[in-house]
């Protein structure tokens, strides 16, 4: 029996490859949103963030994201992203 492939991405603060199911994506959409993708398939420029709350803290201080989305980050969404981490 053929495996079935396991798509992997890569976290735009630490640089591991991880599966997909591992990361929360973070969307900037064709009207100028920032929204989290949890279900991967949102039209979009993406980034991928690894679900632990240091990573998201060092998300938010280093402007790693914005700086990827070439968007302001509203607080909103950091704050989204840590309730869905916790």
């Amino acid at each position: 029996m053929k495996l079935k492939k396991i798509p992997m991405r890569s976290c735009i603060i630490t640089r591991e490859k991880l599966p997909k199911n591992e990361l929360v994506r973070v969307v900037r959409t064709p009207e100028g949103e920032v929204a989290i993708d949890l279900s991967g398939k949102m039209n979009g420029h993406g980034a991928y963030l690894k679900k632990d709350l240091e990573v998201i803290e060092k998300a938010k201080r280093g402007n790693a994201l914005s700086h990827h989305l070439e968007i302001e980050i509203p607080e909103h969404v950091f704050e989204q992203l840590e309730k869905l981490v916790k």
